[in-house]
């Protein structure tokens, strides 16, 4: 018997929205997966568990039952009807990769292979992190879909480190790891702002890579929908959304709490373009330390995301048969 490369998640509700527990990666079919990355490559023994490892739980748990049951029957305002729009919509949470004390690089290892039988099988992922060094895997295993993939980037900083204390894979690199995939065709980075994980080098190395760089600050001068139109028609898009790339107001469980990231608006117009403009195979969220929330507001705006990107795959008939 196959080891499971995925765990249940612990708390109740154990999987998100209460959708069905599903780890069999050799048979695996459904239209939409969750799936939970907790542990980063850390630069230090300090970092191996951190705060954000226990996001994934953390956002799959922090509501009620009876709010499970509201979430999924009734109007959203948000969405112009219910979740799943009335539609017949498999969606599964794959639980939390498993991983190992003898090998750190287990961990990635088992989510780069997770989430191929995911892609293979057609279906749209929705990774829990963790930190930021978590896409790594995931975008490595977006080969299997032999596409041209365009890669839109959330957060405030630029992760473009080729290293830190001789970690190549940690969340101030990924990007910079996504620049050296060939699948990985177009890079969109948006929000950066403030001091961050970028030196003068770093910067001038993602120019002449050919990303695109729009700091928040143009963001907001320009408005989502003229960022959006920068963003090529038609391609298969995948979306990393580092938590901290929105403004702390309404997403204060960040680590690097920076002044000026972008609001609930335009996170929706976000969500909602870039799922019509071509499709999006995949999104991630990471960065979120719990700890740190105030009143729930991080997690409010953190389901209110990861819903209103299930219900715009939805109506943007993605799974239409």
């Amino acid at each position: 018997m196959t080891k499971p490369l995925t765990q249940v998640p612990l708390k109740a509700p154990q999987t998100f929205l209460d959708f069905p527990f599903v780890n069999d990666c050799d048979n695996f079919s459904s239209d939409i997966a969750i799936l939970g990355v907790p542990y980063g490559m850390p630069y230090s023994v300090d970092g191996m568990a951190n705060d954000q490892s226990l996001a994934p739980d953390h956002i799959r748990s922090w509501s009620t039952l009876s709010e499970v049951e509201m979430t999924l029957e009734n109007y959203d305002f948000d969405l112009g009807g219910t979740l799943l729009d009335g539609k017949d919509i498999n969606i599964v949470d794959c639980g939390n990769v498993t991983s190992s004390m003898a090998n750190p690089n287990e961990h990635y290892e088992n989510a780069e292979q997770v989430a191929r039988s995911i892609f293979a099988a057609g279906s749209v992922l929705i990774t829990l992190g963790g930190d930021h060094g978590v896409p790594t895997p995931i975008l490595k295993a977006l080969d299997v879909l032999d596409k041209e993939i365009t890669l839109i980037h959330i957060d405030a900083h630029l992760d473009w480190r080729d290293e830190i204390n001789g970690e190549k894979n940690g969340y101030s690199s990924v990007i910079r790891r996504a620049s050296e995939l060939p699948h990985i065709k177009g890079i969109h980075q948006i929000g950066m702002r403030g001091i961050g994980s970028a030196k003068n080098q770093e910067v001038s190395d993602a120019i002449a890579h050919g990303c695109s760089i729009t700091t928040a600050y143009q963001l907001h001068d320009m408005g989502m929908e003229e960022v959006l139109k920068t963003i090529p028609d038609g391609g298969t898009y995948y979306l990393t959304i580092d938590a901290d790339g929105i403004d702390p107001t309404i997403m204060p469980a960040v680590l690097a709490q920076t002044p000026g990231g972008l609001n609930w608006v335009q996170l929706h117009k976000l969500i909602h373009g870039l799922v019509k403009k071509g499709r999006v195979v995949g999104m991630d969220l990471v960065e979120i330390t719990p700890s740190c929330d105030v009143g729930n507001i991080s997690m409010i705006h953190a389901e209110r995301l990861l819903c209103n990107f299930i219900g715009a795959t939805v109506r943007a008939g993605y799974f239409d048969k």
